[in-house]
């Protein structure tokens, strides 16, 4: 394996198993930071040299980055060199691509406070409410979410949601590309630390109820 993503609300215990997983792979740390695009187009420059020692890319925060940037920085997990390793971390895997964590062997931390593990579980069954709201009934939804993690978790769930009914094909397409189009932008822009009620707010006015 050459991807790990370690998942945990806990800053020390997250910090605790780079650390160990670093001792583990007996592998040097580099500490690289992936939010747009260009940082992962940069990041495979770096990684196709030939390295001389076994290397790990410690990217934290990594679901804060953007869905350009993550999709560019599949092909890096897809086909890494010889003692090249990924070290991801992040709160919870909801707000990631599943392509991301398919690739990764993912490590749990457990919450100290309160000892289960920090994840947000977001059902498919609330995403086709929350769809089928009036405009009136999204927004106030909406308006009791006030953190970001928490906000891109929610609009990561709806793209999820939303791709699995298009491959499914039990619905009007038009109506499905548009709401992926609507909820990405929305997600994007919060990644890039956009206005939390703002962005959520365009996003429940733009989609189009579901039925």
């Amino acid at each position: 394996m050459h991807a790990y993503l370690i998942i945990g609300s806990s800053e020390k215990g997250v910090a605790d198993s780079v650390e160990k997983l670093l001792k583990k792979l007996k592998a040097f740390p580099y500490e690289f930071r992936l939010n747009k695009i260009d940082d992962a187009r940069y990041l495979a420059k770096l990684t196709s040299l030939a390295i001389a020692e076994p290397s790990a890319y410690i990217i934290r925060d990594v679901h804060l980055a953007t869905t350009e940037a993550l999709n560019s920085f599949l092909k890096n997990l897809e086909e890494p060199q010889k003692d090249l390793y990924y070290i991801l971390t992040a709160p919870s895997a909801v707000g990631l691509l599943p392509t991301i964590v398919s690739r990764c062997e993912v490590i749990k931390i457990r919450n100290s406070k309160t000892g289960s593990d920090f994840i947000v579980e977001i059902r498919n069954e609330d995403i086709e409410k929350f769809l089928n709201k009036t405009t009136g009934e999204r927004l106030a939804y909406c308006d009791k979410i006030k953190d970001r993690g928490e906000a891109i978790n929610f609009v990561q769930g709806i793209i999820n949601y939303l791709h699995a009914v298009f491959v499914s094909a039990l619905t009007n397409h038009t109506n499905l590309a548009a709401n992926l189009e609507t909820a990405t932008a929305s997600l994007n822009n919060l990644k890039a630390n956009g206005n939390i009620n703002l962005q959520l707010t365009n996003m429940s006015i733009r989609l189009i109820i579901s039925h």
